[in-house]
């Protein structure tokens, strides 16, 4: 216990004292602060201008991650764990933004949401749907962000931020890893532009035998749950003009995989396949002193369960249709308007209506404005639900600017509306469910020292009522959750090749149970730990040569499993561990680039779920080409 505390200890003050490495150009820009972000307001801005707390994966950090899927990313992040990402390639995976549940964190590409209606429960986006190849970065925006986004933002959200495209007319790229476990992956790209007409195109595939989902009980070892992926997505984007840009998309994800009946269960007939099929086009028209956009989206989904008893299918469609603009009276005051159209249909013969969809209608708006170094960002948003009825949302968000600190506190409203199997799924459809309802405050400073040194830390708290759970025979809007947490930070670059970034994280939370007795409140944050923390070191060794390692370590969680003998759930510990990976590329050539990288390399032996395994010690190595 006491090496355990000393081990938090020194994470604590190392987030405080210590820094972030990416490659020297990210870097810099970075630490500056001068990075062009989209998410924190819907149109471009410097990070610099905005009190909105953000983190950026960029292109140099995802090409450092290229043994990596998205949830392996994503888990490396500051306050965000995904449950599985360390798992089976095939588990499913969880994502848990600064503790809240999977469900409050909305996933968007090229800052279009993406959603399954057919999910069950609360309707969750599977990661598995979504791949690394052709993403130039991530924007994880934390904190209640319904007020520009609508529902399902309650935590935040993550933006998959595809490639841009270049300017040649003509550009390939491609890639193949191979590594432990048979685990194979490779992918080609094609990409270029052709006067007013550039387009984008990338195909990838992975395999690999995986390991046992569940864990053994005895010495009879369990079958292998291997699984695939297969995606393709392109783009065209349409210039006429310099004011005025049309851009088509289509994408297309396959993932299918074994699985497992349960904890320490093992299963031979159990898959799993996932389709997502998502297209659309996003346009632009700029003009003096704003610019205008639109963007629309379908994406269709279909999960198809095999296995003892016999197949089971989910099916749902989304369709999102969206215009706004922003539009400068002066440089010191902005205004942002839009107004959004969902509508999320599930496709199940065993719905409790004929026609299970809904439709979200939503206006919204934003302004803001900056005096001196004092600026504050206020907004609101009105939601029509054709089931509940209708609710609204609003932010407040004042920073204030001090030589290269910020200080800045957010306040913002939330919502997440009943998913489709909630009202009219086979077990416990409850068309009368209202939303869940949420309100979050953060407060915090961040700066930046000599463009050196970059720090970082926030306080936030979530309180959340309404919450939707199952008490037989119906779902109920029946819990009240209490959340708080916070996370320090630190980026430090000491030389121009050399950059460490750590960071610490702490959040906790209990929910309160109405019953007949009276209330009840206990601690339910359930695989999620208190404490995380890592430490991440960069160097680049030649102009060829660049090394990476990372520590992360992950304390205690709790668990709850369901025990067959007594067909109740029962609790568990999962006890903290601690992973060391490195990663080395070796530039060959301008087109050739070798890596290697180790995973757990300490072969730390660990559970992410009660039951379930985790992967040993790995290694991938592999080359990427670009013409």
């Amino acid at each position: 216990m006491k090496k355990e505390r000393k081990v938090w200890a020194f994470f604590i003050v190392l987030g405080w004292l210590v820094p972030d490495l990416q490659a020297q150009q990210d870097t810099v820009r970075a630490l500056q602060l001068d990075t062009v972000v989209i998410t924190a307001t819907k149109y471009p801005k410097n990070k610099s201008e905005t009190g909105k707390v953000l983190t950026i994966i960029d292109r140099g950090q995802l090409n450092r991650s290229a043994g990596k899927d998205l949830s392996q990313v994503l888990n490396e992040q500051v306050g965000l764990v995904v449950n599985g990402a360390n798992s089976n390639p095939g588990k499913d995976k969880s994502v848990y933004l600064q503790g809240a549940k999977n469900e409050y964190t909305l996933v968007m590409v090229d800052g279009i949401p993406v959603s399954d209606p057919s999910g069950v429960t609360g309707g969750a986006f599977d990661l598995r749907l979504l791949s690394l190849d052709q993403v130039e970065r991530i924007e994880i925006l934390k904190g209640s962000q319904s007020t520009l986004y609508g529902s399902d933002a309650i935590a935040g959200v993550i933006n998959i931020i595809t490639k841009n495209i270049n300017e040649k007319p003509v550009e390939a790229d491609a890639s193949f890893s191979l590594g432990t476990y048979n685990t194979w992956r490779a992918t080609a790209g094609l990409q270029g532009q052709l006067k007013t007409i550039s387009y984008n195109a990338g195909y990838s595939r992975f395999s690999t035998d995986g390991i046992s989902e569940a864990k053994e009980t005895g010495s009879t070892p369990f079958d292998k749950d291997g699984s695939q992926q297969e995606t393709f997505q392109g783009q065209l984007s349409i210039t006429p003009n310099r004011n005025i840009s049309i851009k088509p998309f289509f994408r297309f994800n396959r993932f299918a995989g074994d699985y497992d009946a349960g904890a320490y269960t093992d299963d031979t007939a159990s898959s799993y396949t996932g389709d997502l099929l998502n297209t659309g086009l996003i346009a632009q028209y700029g003009f003096t002193r704003g610019s205008l956009f639109a963007n629309y989206s379908y994406s269709e989904t279909n999960r198809l369960y095999e296995g003892t008893y016999g197949p089971t299918q989910y099916s749902g469609r989304f369709n999102h249709a969206e215009i706004f603009g922003n539009y400068s009276f002066n440089e010191n005051l902005v205004a942002m308007m839009g107004i959004a159209n969902q509508e999320y249909k599930m496709i199940d013969k065993t719905a409790t209506e004929a026609d299970p969809s809904v439709v979200i209608t939503s206006p919204y708006a934003t302004l803001t404005g900056s005096w001196n170094n004092l600026n504050l960002e206020v907004g609101g948003r009105f939601n029509h639900h054709t089931k509940f009825g209708s609710n609204a949302t609003y932010s407040i968000n004042p920073y204030y600017r001090l030589g290269n600190t910020k200080l800045f506190l957010n306040f913002s409203t939330g919502f997440k509306a009943p998913s489709l199997y909630q009202l009219f799924g086979l077990y416990g459809a409850n068309p009368d469910l209202k939303p869940e309802r949420s309100q979050s405050f953060e407060m915090g400073a961040s700066g930046l020292l000599d463009k050196k040194l970059a720090w970082r830390g926030i306080f936030f708290t979530r309180k959340i009522e309404d919450v939707i759970v199952y008490q037989y025979p119906a779902n109920l809007n029946l819990d009240r959750q209490d959340d708080y947490g916070f996370e320090v930070e630190l980026s430090v670059m000491p030389g121009e090749r050399f950059t460490i970034k750590t960071f610490y994280a702490f959040v906790t939370g209990a929910v309160t149970t109405r019953g007949a007795s009276g209330d009840t409140t206990y601690y339910n944050l359930i695989r999620r730990p208190r404490h995380s923390a890592s430490a991440n070191a960069s160097y680049q060794v030649t102009r060829r040569l660049h090394i990476s390692a990372n520590l992360q370590v992950v304390g205690q969680r709790d668990d709850l499993y369901f025990d067959m003998n007594t067909f109740t759930n029962q609790p568990a510990t999962l006890q903290a561990f601690s992973l060391f990976d490195l990663y080395i590329e070796y530039r060959m050539a301008k087109f050739l680039t070798t890596y290697v990288e180790g995973r757990n390399l300490f072969n730390a032996s660990y559970e992410e779920v009660y039951g379930y395994n985790t992967l040993g010690s790995t290694v991938t190595g592999g080359v990427k080409l670009s013409f």
